[in-house]
């Protein structure tokens, strides 16, 4: 059993809670820009005296529609920024924040918005609220439903001008008493779990978890968390470590935007021109993987290619302090060449990125770092308040998710789980008594249920997740994380899941670029308008399959190695129920929809 603690807490009082930063930052620095607002596509300026005020102005109308002190308020929307402003208004009136995906079924709405016991609903747009309606007469407990976008020739009916003009007769008093009431140990969000394995949890975090993970990651960021750096926001604002690098820029004075438009977020980040970027792994696939698309289409696929490998081999030279002149050099070349233009598509002003949600894999890690782009890899999940652990400038090791945060440990169990304990970890699970105690010890201690390894500098490597270990005919554990992180840095491949489960070899599932395939068809000679479901068969997309399949296999032993592979005819999507809101897998619904083709691989 090995164990590594992080640098001492930063203390959080008994008295605090998350408003106190809006009300602090107005007082002392209030003509500091908070945010920057997209208006009919400009960038407006709002400063922190300006967004305490209409904090403060949305928690009166709360109080005027009769929400009390500890009450739920769902809120369901794209990212934007009324989601932030909503989200503090609803602290400031002493109640409870339950996030909401805006991809939510009308089905996981009633579950969330039932489960949590929610009073009121924030959604966003006229289709939000259909989704709700038909589930409307099974939520009793419902007194309110707000939409953020006003209906059209009626801008006053907007959630936030609404309730704005509902809440004046509120004395200003109220809300000074509302805030003071809460205090650090009070439950500030109910975040409800992905549902990967089975029915959604709620995550009952308090404003100490929140405060206590943002005052880590300041810490571990002081040269990106700062007055004068910025960020645009364009994950989900449901998903935990969205929310949490939020509030960080809230405390910290850092400039942030918010953007939902992922299709245009190149013109988005050139606009906006960030400091650095907040992403999961999948999205940093992309970014390399269309770029060296677009090199290879436009007949600059060997000078990409030769830049990617010096990038690689730069980066790795700054792990030993030993990066030749020839190699400089090359690196100088190329930079002007590649790196800058890629740099340019991230606003220009990037200096790094945030990662979390799986492993980025070492390759693209040591890319990007190459290219001038450090992907600070971190690890942590919805019960851990966002990051556990975080790679930072001054301790950064490829490959890992870096080392524990401030004020937490890391555990490896005897079997290799993965073990938190810290100001960070969880209150409760909502209404779950049962599985609270079987994820945390009476000691504090929670169990994470993924499996990893600490060197002896306290890094952190995830190796796998324990319910998703598979188990071969033959007795054989396989970890297939590591050939799927592999696999999904092929440019072709979007997806994949690797089977095996009591079966004689391991098999796996692979899904098509979509973005990608109209280029490989048009250099291999297909026809234009030919489907994947055209190909499945087709010699030549099997032998790139086979071929990225040979390159992943390396990182396994023989018993471990893909044996043979189906390409599916469609991609993995959250429409389907195949994806989380946040990309991960469900991997019973993808074994149940594809089913045939799993049996496919070991019919013979």
């Amino acid at each position: 059993m090995r164990e590594f603690s992080g640098a001492a807490a930063i203390k959080v009082a008994p008295d605090e809670n998350l408003t106190d930063m809006v009300w602090a930052n107005a007082e002392r620095f209030g003509n500091a820009v908070s945010f920057r607002r997209q208006i009919d596509g400009t960038w407006v300026d709002v400063t922190t005296r300006d967004f305490a005020a209409q904090v403060f102005a949305v928690a009166k109308g709360l109080i005027a529609a009769g929400l009390q002190v500890g009450d739920r308020v769902g809120l369901m929307s794209k990212t934007r920024y009324e989601w932030t402003l909503l989200d503090f208004a609803i602290w400031a009136a002493g109640c409870v924040t339950v996030p909401i995906y805006e991809t939510s079924s009308a089905e996981q709405v009633e579950w969330i918005m039932s489960d949590s016991g929610a009073r009121a609903l924030f959604v966003e747009t006229a289709a939000h609220r259909q989704t709700v309606e038909t589930v409307r007469d099974r939520l009793v407990q419902v007194r309110h439903i707000w939409q953020i976008e006003a209906p059209a020739g009626n801008p006053a009916a907007g959630a936030v001008e609404h309730l704005g003009a509902a809440g004046r007769q509120v004395p200003d008093p109220e809300v000074r008493r509302r805030c003071r009431s809460v205090r650090a140990d009070d439950t500030a969000t109910i975040i409800y779990t992905s549902g990967t394995t089975g029915r959604p949890k709620g995550c009952e975090l308090t404003h100490r978890n929140l405060l206590s993970e943002v005052r880590a990651a300041i810490n571990g960021f002081p040269q990106l968390m700062q007055p004068g750096k910025s960020m645009l926001m364009f994950l989900p604002m449901a998903h935990v470590l969205a929310r949490a690098i939020t509030v960080c820029c809230v405390y910290a004075r850092t400039t942030l935007g918010h953007t939902s438009d992922v299709k245009n977020l190149v013109a988005a980040l050139g606009s906006f021109r960030p400091s650095f970027v907040l992403a999961v792994p999948r999205v940093f696939e992309k970014v390399y993987n269309t770029a060296k698309q677009k090199a290879h289409s436009e007949g600059k696929g060997r000078i990409f290619d030769a830049a990617e490998a010096a990038a690689v081999e730069y980066s790795k030279a700054q792990d030993s302090g030993n990066a030749k002149i020839t190699l400089r050099v090359k690196h100088a070349v190329f930079d002007k060449l590649v790196y800058g233009k890629l740099r340019a598509a991230l606003g220009g002003r990037c200096e790094a990125a945030v990662s979390g949600g799986a492993p980025l894999g070492e390759r693209l890690a040591h890319f990007f770092r190459g290219i001038g782009l450090p992907v600070l890899e971190g690890y942590g999940l919805t019960e851990t308040t966002a990051a556990a652990t975080v790679n930072t400038y001054d301790a950064y090791k490829v490959g890992t998710v870096g080392r524990p945060v401030a004020g937490t440990s890391v555990r490896i169990a005897e079997d290799g789980e993965i073990l938190i304990r810290g100001p960070v970890v969880f209150h409760r699970y909502w209404n779950n008594e049962q599985a609270t105690k079987e994820a945390k010890e009476d000691d504090g201690w929670f169990h994470t249920g993924d499996l990893g390894q600490l060197d002896t500098d306290g890094f952190l490597r995830i190796t796998g997740r324990k319910k998703e270990i598979i188990v071969t005919a033959g007795g054989k554990n396989v970890a297939p994380a590591v050939l799927e992180d592999r696999l999904r840095a092929h440019p072709l491949i979007s997806q994949c899941m690797v089977v095996g489960d009591k079966q004689p070899f391991i098999g796996a599932l692979i899904t098509i670029d979509p973005d990608f395939f109209p280029a490989w068809k048009e250099q291999h000679g297909k026809p234009a308008h030919a489907e994947v479901a055209h190909l499945v068969n087709d010699p030549d997309l099997r032998a790139e399959i086979q071929q990225a399949i040979d390159e992943a296999n390396k990182a396994v032993s023989n018993a471990e190695a893909i044996k043979k592979f189906r390409i599916l005819p469609t991609d993995f999507t959250e429409d389907t129920g195949e994806l989380t809101p946040s990309l991960k897998l469900k991997r019973n619904v993808v074994a149940k929809n594809h089913a045939h083709e799993i049996d496919a691989i070991y019919a013979s």
